[in-house]
């Protein structure tokens, strides 16, 4: 069999058993889970064995690849238990040092190709984003402040969260969200803090639904939604704050970044962000999901994102990892992906679904085994823009619970 030059040498926690397309079958590694994949034909063997990070996606999606038995959580997470093999095999290795080479290149976003990349998935049917995400629309990672807490729980824990870094003490102050999705974060700022915000997005389906959702719920004055690139911004705000946005900035747009964030806010104001990262050195995207979900996407290092910040003369006054919130996050996803499955292959088709699937349970397995976090970077122009402690936090999210009467009041005692 073709390809099993490949999983010979890779895989080595998880039994994997592999059917080939001429019906012989071998298993790899050992150990839980267990699995059974069938591979249709010789040119497919061919191109995961030459470029298994590409091809495998490409397989599943079309139905190339099989699972007869297991699920496909339990395949990617014998993949992912078994990554850093692959990732340091002199030939396969060589695939990963191309793509860390052109990563410059690839992630090049200027105004242009980041309206391009952010059309590709966030102007999809508004109806797909319903079948898997919170009633808020929440499509970034939630916050868990009890096991038991709820999609919808988890995701207004971390808008709570993010407001309480924010430090919303003051009447009146002007908000900036830089990537404001569907919404619900500016919309909450306002409705929680009596903040003037301003949302922009290159998203015309994320900003039309913004606007709608604000004159619904009678924020119209509070809030305003711009399709607009962050770059074109002038001006100066009080408060700043992009949550899943950083990931499709593009490592040569890191210091444009930060600079135009340093010229924005005011003198003792506050910016906070939120982005995938990685517990690891530079790399690169992987190249299924690069080329099928985000174009010009990068979960950066802390240090590539430090180094920028250093540069541009802003002070970093908190640091947060979030290390396993995403992948919970994820399993929510993926559940109700799976639940609503039949509903998205109406609106696309077979293909899709299986893309999809793969997208999401790929990235919750990569947040369970692999290098993936969150990290939130609070951000001032002076030292004493914050309080000396923490405590304003964590005072904050109290009395919000205490006012909501929420459930998980408890479990943040």
């Amino acid at each position: 069999m073709l390809i099993s030059t490949l999983f010979r040498r890779v895989v080595h926690e998880g039994s994997l058993t592999v059917i080939g397309h001429d019906r012989k079958t071998e298993t790899f590694g050992q150990g839980d889970p267990k699995v059974t994949v069938r591979i249709a034909d010789r040119a497919t063997e061919f191109r995961i064995m030459t470029n298994p990070k590409l091809a495998i996606g490409e397989a599943y999606m079309d139905g190339r690849l099989e699972i007869e038995e297991g699920t496909l959580y339990d395949f990617l997470d014998i993949c992912g238990r078994n990554a850093a093999i692959l990732e340091n095999h002199p030939l396969w290795g060589l695939i990963d040092v191309y793509s860390r080479l052109t990563r410059p290149l690839r992630t090049y976003n200027p105004v242009s190709r980041a309206r391009r990349n952010v059309a590709h998935h966030y102007d999809l049917s508004k109806e797909l984003y319903d079948f898997f995400l919170d009633e808020d629309r929440q499509y970034s990672c939630a916050y868990f402040i009890s096991p038991e807490d709820s999609l919808d729980e988890a995701q207004t824990n971390k808008k709570r969260h993010l407001a309480a870094k924010l430090l919303l003490d003051k009447p009146n102050l002007r908000v900036l969200d830089i990537g404001s999705g569907w919404g619900g974060l500016g919309l909450y700022l306002a409705q929680n803090s009596g903040a003037h915000v301003t949302g922009i997005t290159l998203s015309a389906e994320q900003q039309k639904v913004s606007t709608q959702r604000a004159r619904q719920t009678g924020l119209e004055k509070h809030v305003d939604f711009r399709l607009e690139d962050y770059r074109g911004l002038n001006g100066r705000f009080d408060r700043i704050v992009s949550v899943g946005m950083f990931e499709h900035v593009g490592t040569r747009h890191y210091r444009a970044f930060f600079r135009k964030m340093h010229d924005l806010l005011s003198d003792d104001g506050v910016g906070l962000l939120h982005s995938i990262g990685r517990m690891s050195p530079p790399a690169g995207t992987n190249a299924w999901m690069r080329k099928y979900i985000f174009p010009g996407g990068y979960a950066p290092a802390l240090s590539e994102v430090l180094s920028a910040v250093e540069r541009e003369g802003l002070w970093v006054t908190d640091i947060e990892i979030l290390r396993l919130h995403y992948a919970k996050t994820l399993w929510h996803w993926r559940e109700r992906f799976a639940r609503n499955r039949d509903k998205v292959k109406a609106l696309y088709d077979e293909r899709f679904c299986r893309m999809w699937e793969f997208y999401l349970t790929g990235c919750e397995v990569w947040f369970r085994q692999a290098d993936q976090m969150v990290f939130q970077l609070q951000l001032s122009r002076r030292r004493d823009a914050v309080p000396l402690t923490r405590d304003y936090i964590v005072d904050w999210e109290r009395e919000q619970l205490a006012k909501t009467g929420s459930t998980t009041a408890a479990a943040a005692e």
